[in-house]
């Protein structure tokens, strides 16, 4: 029995088959160059069975707005058809090749992490020291924490206190997970403008900045409102009574449970959930929301991009596998050993749950131009 292909060499032979059996009569690679602005050289070792480059996540996005109808070449020169012009089948086909396509691409890079195997790292969005906390369109970024009900600081100083000891951090959730992230934030953006509230607190101008939300449903209403507005098939449930759960609904409709697990009373395993997409009230602007079971599991969330053992392998895994969609997110383990968080290694596959991605991002008409240059 053989072995399946390699997912490097099997995106080559689909991009190979592609050129040559979409239609009547197959494209040369040379025609095929002038369509992306590249080279003949450049389409082959995108093809190439025996040692294949992995294709940048705009180019695979090209060839399936491409490939998507044969009126792309029913001119010369052949060009890639706006979302405009395409038809709703033709959508529904650029859709599919886009899904097949950078999905195939993430299985061909993670495969390529495999030590291995010599990989030289490919310059992108999220390379350099902030990986995906870099915000490089040097806007506001507004992290938002719950209010911790007046009974969990009850032995705490008060606003009407007269204590001179209080502080108002007293009372935000998740503070450990703020700090981390602040900081973090902060010192690879230190030329923008980075706030923090209490949920509560939110300014209208705060809902269009980057938000970054920490934090569940039950205390943290802007993570409630955000997830109300999204697609995302990840729910966090807190039935009265009951331990909080993550229900994940699959293809089929089944719903699977995701549940911290515990030892006697201690915590040993949480859930975290690591949740971005476009910001609903601006588009330009983007809401992440990093949230777990317990308070362990957002900090985990946090510190699987700030921890410095591990933020540069996490966030490559996020690069490599949803670079070009606007909508994921990673449903993951956070082990605790004796009360302590353990920073979540997303190469691991026992450590990631679930993952979903949605609405690849296409390229315009400015951005096809742009192939073309």
């Amino acid at each position: 029995m053989t072995s399946p292909p390699e997912p490097a060499v099997e995106l080559a032979r689909r991009l190979r088959e592609l050129r040559e059996q979409s239609w009547e009569n197959p494209l040369t690679q040379r025609e095929l160059a002038r369509v992306f602005s590249g080279s003949v050289p450049l389409i082959s070792s995108w093809e190439s069975l025996r040692s294949p480059t992995v294709p940048p996540a705009e180019r695979l996005l090209a060839y399936a707005a491409f490939f998507a109808t044969p009126r792309s070449i029913e001119r010369s020169p052949y060009r890639i058809l706006t979302n405009e012009e395409l038809t709703p089948d033709e959508r529904a086909r650029r859709d599919g090749l886009e899904r097949e396509l950078l999905e195939a691409r993430g299985r061909a890079l993670r495969q390529l992490d495999d030590p291995s195997v010599h990989r030289v790292p490919a310059r992108g969005p999220w390379d350099g020291l902030g990986g995906p906390w870099q915000f490089r369109d040097g806007k506001p970024v507004t992290l938002v924490c719950s209010e911790r009900p007046r009974e969990h600081t009850e032995p705490l100083p008060t606003p009407d206190n007269p204590d001179l000891f209080y502080n108002s951090l007293y009372s935000y959730s998740d503070l450990d997970a703020l700090m981390e992230l602040y900081g973090h934030i902060r010192a690879v953006n230190p030329a923008i403008s980075v706030g923090y509230r209490k949920a509560n607190e939110l300014q209208p101008d705060d809902y269009t900045t980057h938000l970054v939300l920490l934090g569940g449903i039950q205390w943290n209403v802007a993570t409630r409102v955000l997830l109300e507005r999204s697609e995302v098939p990840v729910t966090q449930v807190s039935p009265p009574g009951g331990r909080a759960e993550y229900q994940v609904k699959d293809d089929s409709g089944e719903v699977v449970a995701y549940r911290a697990d515990y030892f006697e009373n201690d915590l040993v395993t949480d859930v975290g959930h690591f949740f971005r997409t476009l910001n609903p009230f601006n588009h330009r602007r983007t809401v992440t929301i990093c949230n777990g079971i317990t308070s362990r599991g957002v900090l985990g969330m946090v510190r699987a991009l700030t921890d410095e053992r591990f933020w540069d392998r996490n966030g490559v895994y996020l690069k490599d596998g949803f670079t070009g969609w606007r909508s994921y997110s990673v449903l993951t383990r956070v082990r605790i050993v004796d009360g302590a968080v353990l920073t979540p290694d997303w190469t691991d596959p026992d450590t990631r749950l679930h993952e979903w991605r949605a609405h690849p991002v296409r390229p315009g008409v400015g951005e096809v131009r742009g192939l073309r240059r």
